[in-house]
């Protein structure tokens, strides 16, 4: 004979959504900056310097975007 436990998940309490809130936040604070940081750093580069690495300027955004959120 077999027997069924049923055990009910409770919500998360409103503290472990607030820190669960704050989390996803800071993350996302923490990508936005990565992506400002690549995207200053590549457009700083002279017109030249990004011709030799194959960088077109108007990829810069595309390329910095890809870099820090991926596809």
């Amino acid at each position: 004979m077999a027997y069924a436990t049923v055990t009910a998940d409770r919500a998360p309490s409103v503290v472990a959504r607030v820190l669960s809130a704050l989390k996803s936040t800071r993350a996302t604070w923490a990508r936005n900056a990565a992506y400002k940081r690549t995207f200053n750093e590549l457009d700083r580069l002279s017109n030249r310097e990004l011709a030799d690495i194959g960088i077109r300027r108007c990829d810069i955004e595309d390329i910095a975007r890809f870099h820090v959120y991926g596809a």
